[in-house]
């Protein structure tokens, strides 16, 4: 494609912060924005992720949603748990199920499932999910009441992961409300929104183009990182499903790179201009999960293994300028100095807003170093 727009870094940048609710911050429910970020991953504190992208919000708001079904937890990308819709999660699970890990000979010997048996093997899980939630053990359990299955019940009670894994993948469970401690499942045919697995010849394009509205401007490399090492979606299909897309995406230029977005957002992305609004967001937020933690213009290479190994983030302009920690009544914030500082009352802007969504008295240092 010959580039026809050519915009900087820091606009790319800004824009990309803006459609992530981020600058200026957005006026949307929980679960749309995990739609909007495609997917949030489990291991971040998902509430002040989600939050940081609301102008109001409550505590307990995401886990409510959960509860609700307005949000899915279920094992997606890179094999982790992830918060979904039902409405577009589907599409996420059509990619990661493509690979029919289940039909692998070394699944078959060891679960002792041929792949012509999960079509009722699925159905005698779904079944017995049917009335209320069950934790793995129990589940296994069920199954093991008719003796088809009772095989399977050790795998239940010791190491029963890669197995749900599978299961939900091909959209029959999610995690259901914990019990004691301890994770249930939930079949996804009970939520009234769930709209179920696509096709993956529908759900590839529909995944890429929700990935380009939210992290674009973004390249073909970008776009194999996410849903290829993310979830397995294979090569050769994304670039087929890039190439069938062509229409739709529109060449610019950021400092230099070849990228793309939708064609319908040319116009805005062409007109925004650079932010320096500060944010402070949770660890392996989608800020820099969705493009990675190896995009040197998000994440400066130096520091790179610091974000990759759980730092909570500060974020200037769409750069990671720095990371932040609380301790009993103190937030401490330690910014790098081979970046640009933020302006200092950018910087007092998105410490209040963290304080306000931590809710509690802060007394802040901030060191660099």
């Amino acid at each position: 494609m010959a580039a026809e727009v050519e915009v900087t870094r820091a606009q790319a940048l800004a824009w990309r912060m803006s459609r992530q609710q981020l600058a200026p911050v957005g006026t949307a429910a929980a679960e749309d924005v995990v739609r909007r970020l495609t997917a949030v991953p489990a291991q971040s504190d998902v509430e002040l992720a989600i939050r940081s992208r609301q102008q109001t919000s409550r505590p307990g708001e995401v886990a409510q949603a959960v509860a609700d079904g307005r949000i899915l937890r279920t094992f997606a990308f890179r094999g982790a748990v992830h918060l979904l819709t039902p409405e577009d999660g589907g599409t996420y699970l059509a990619l990661r199920a493509a690979g029919r890990q289940w039909e692998l000979p070394s699944w078959q010997e060891y679960y002792r499932l041929a792949p012509e048996d999960w079509p009722d093997f699925r159905t005698a899980v779904r079944e017995a999910l049917d009335d209320h939630p069950l934790t793995p053990g129990e589940l296994g359990a069920a199954l093991a009441a008719g003796s088809r299955y009772g095989h399977l019940r050790p795998i239940f009670d010791a190491d029963p992961w890669a197995l749900l894994k599978a299961l939900a993948w091909q959209g029959d469970l999610a995690f259901g409300p914990p019990r004691d401690g301890r994770p249930t499942f939930r079949p996804l045919s009970r939520n009234p929104r769930w709209a179920g697995v696509p096709e993956l010849a529908d759900a590839g394009p529909r995944a890429i183009e929700a990935y380009v509205r939210a992290y674009g401007p973004t390249t073909p490399d970008h776009v194999q990182y996410w849903l290829g090492a993310g979830l397995s979606a294979g090569r050769k299909r994304i670039q087929t499903w890039l190439d069938d897309l062509s229409g739709r995406l529109a060449p610019v230029v950021v400092h230099g790179t070849a990228s793309f977005v939708l064609a319908e957002d040319v116009g805005e992305l062409a007109g925004t201009g650079p932010t320096d609004t500060v944010r402070l967001l949770p660890a392996y937020d989608q800020w820099v999960l969705g493009p990675g933690t190896a995009d040197p213009d998000v994440v400066p290479p130096a520091h790179r293994s610091l974000v990759s190994r759980g730092a909570n983030i500060v974020v200037a302009g769409g750069v990671v300028v720095g990371t932040w920690s609380t301790s009993d009544d103190e937030l401490n914030l330690a910014l790098f100095a081979d970046v640009t500082r933020p302006a200092s009352d950018a910087l007092d802007e998105g410490i209040a807003r963290l304080v306000s969504l931590l809710d509690r008295p802060l007394r802040t240092t901030v060191t660099v170093g």
